[in-house]
């Protein structure tokens, strides 16, 4: 990660992208547009301390899968950070990390509706870092959650995502059916799959 100015306007795009798809694509893309972002980041993590999925995928191979996915796109970029760092990967330590290594570039931390249910370490120390901008495809249901989070949602933003049904889980479990996943992930993430034998064993 080599910001080509150091005032840059940086989106966050952290997840496990088991595999990354679509749907992650055309979410970043919105993001980068409607927000004005220089460029988007996508962060593998190395253990998402809210997933209850035992085994991921090797991050050596989902991070291949990622720039495979994203090599078109010119201010789309991928960084190991957490995959670097043992224990669980949390966005905090990522946010403290890259704040002293680029300390002027501004920081959009994106993240799915999802996640205003589960604790997060270090929230408010988060909003300090990063303005937090929540993607979702429904803005009522957005509201709903505001009401029922336990998070603090001072100055967090909302940004309307297109409806596009497709998750990771979904991709594993046609995989595992012999189903094809062709134009739910990118044509090279497609092969690099089917060369891998990814997800054969994945069981509904």
């Amino acid at each position: 990660m080599n910001p080509k100015r150091r005032s840059e306007k940086i989106g966050l795009f952290g997840g496990s992208f088991d595999p990354i798809h679509l749907g992650h694509l055309l979410f970043a893309q919105t993001a980068l547009e409607q927000l004005k972002l220089d460029r988007i980041v996508f962060v593998p993590a190395q253990t998402p301390p809210h997933k209850v999925r035992k085994k991921m995928t090797e991050g050596a191979v989902r991070l291949d899968l990622i720039r495979r996915a994203i090599r078109s796109n010119p201010r789309f970029s991928v960084s190991p950070i957490e995959l670097n760092r043992s224990g669980k990967s949390y966005t905090l330590d990522t946010l403290e990390q890259l704040s002293k290594r680029y300390a002027t570039a501004k920081w959009t931390l994106l993240m799915g509706r999802d996640l205003l249910s589960v604790p997060w370490k270090g929230w408010e120390k988060i909003k300090q870092l990063a303005q937090v901008v929540i993607l979702d495809r429904d803005q009522n249901s957005y509201a709903d959650k505001k009401q029922s989070s336990s998070l603090s949602l001072e100055g967090v933003r909302y940004l309307s995502m297109p409806s596009i049904e497709i998750s990771s889980s979904q991709i594993r479990k046609r995989v595992g059916a012999g189903k094809s996943i062709q134009y739910w992930v990118p044509s090279a993430v497609v092969k690099r799959i089917d060369d891998l034998g990814l997800y054969q064993k994945e069981r509904r």
